[in-house]
């Protein structure tokens, strides 16, 4: 006797196999030669996307719509959001901000920063106090010191943790081996060395600018923490500021043959009231590394501090006639 109900059975079977089988398998990245998941290369973080969220873009998913229409009004500027240009400067820089917004797992997205919900920094009250923030960033001109730190050639916004994208340069290349992984920037040529040994991050290292840095591996994932920044306040990446007590953990998840997710969470109670968290993406470099000097003699800054205490010069009277 024909068996119909064992035939459907052995069909509907066949059939979930073929799905099983049909279905992508993860990515796993390659491997270096000592066996760990192998990140080098040259990567770039080129975007129109910002740490935080502009005013234009309500949400951190941003519709195409509203994604055309922002990078449309950003390609002006070389995909930089420089606000009103009336001296033209625009037009003598060389921006390499990518070619629109960040595509996060098929997202748009408005800002780098995901937590807080809506893409600003937590400051508390008391460091924007501290600190003279305005509505956006701190606008001091009194002494260097009060300068962002890669205006005075110090360190730079791919140089230290986290990472974050610059109107001018965004290359990352990245090195490896079995004790250490070196994270060099484009930007100053600083290189931040991740020790895959030894002890927890800012335990034995002296204080620097951009901290001790300690990695270890989480299956496909690089995680890095850094702690032992330089005591005091120092400006990153024109907007942000960290303490000497902040502590940053990055992960680093090569999720394609062509892209590495990078994700960041940073702590530091002595500026924010609560600890803050951003996905970014990174793709292959179409160029190299080349040379990036800072102004020779810092003569950008002495202009800047000389101009501002002009300006803030008493007017002076009219003579009597």
């Amino acid at each position: 006797m024909f068996d119909r109900r064992g035939l459907l059975t052995a069909l509907a079977a066949c059939g979930l196999a073929s799905a099983a089988e049909a279905k992508p398998r993860p990515y796993r990245a390659p491997r270096t030669g000592f066996g760990t998941p192998d990140l080098e290369g040259l990567w770039t973080n080129a975007s129109y996307t910002e740490l935080e969220r502009p005013d234009d873009l309500k949400s951190l998913v941003v519709s195409p719509a509203d994604a055309q229409a922002w990078e449309a009004k950003l390609a002006k500027s070389g995909g930089v959001n420089s606000g009103p240009d009336p001296i033209g400067q625009n037009d003598s820089e060389f921006p390499e901000a990518g070619s629109g917004l960040a595509r996060i797992r098929g997202e748009i997205r408005g800002s780098w920063i995901v937590d807080p919900a809506d893409g600003q920094l937590p400051y508390t009250d008391a460091a924007r106090k501290t600190l003279g923030l305005g509505p956006y960033r701190r606008n001091r001109f009194d002494h260097p010191e009060e300068r962002p730190m890669s205006e005075r050639c110090l360190t730079a916004e791919a140089t230290g943790a986290p990472i974050i994208n610059a109107p001018d340069t965004n290359v990352l290349q990245i090195l490896q081996t079995p004790d250490a992984v070196v994270l060099l920037s484009e930007k100053f040529h600083d290189a931040r060395i991740v020790r895959m040994t030894g002890g927890p991050a800012g335990a034995e290292a002296p204080r620097s600018w951009m901290g001790d840095c300690r990695g270890r591996w989480e299956g496909e994932t690089l995680v890095v923490v850094t702690k032992g920044l330089r005591a005091g306040y120092q400006e990153r990446s024109w907007g942000f500021w960290l303490s000497g007590d902040a502590e940053v953990e990055e992960r680093f998840t090569r999720v394609a043959a062509g892209e590495i997710s990078y994700e960041f969470r940073v702590v530091d109670p002595a500026i924010y009231r609560q600890p803050w968290r951003g996905e970014m993406v990174f793709h292959p470099s179409s160029g190299p590394i080349f040379e990036y000097a800072c102004h020779e003699g810092n003569y950008g800054i002495v202009n800047i501090l000389g101009a501002a205490r002009l300006g803030n010069q008493p007017t002076p009277k009219p003579l009597a006639p």
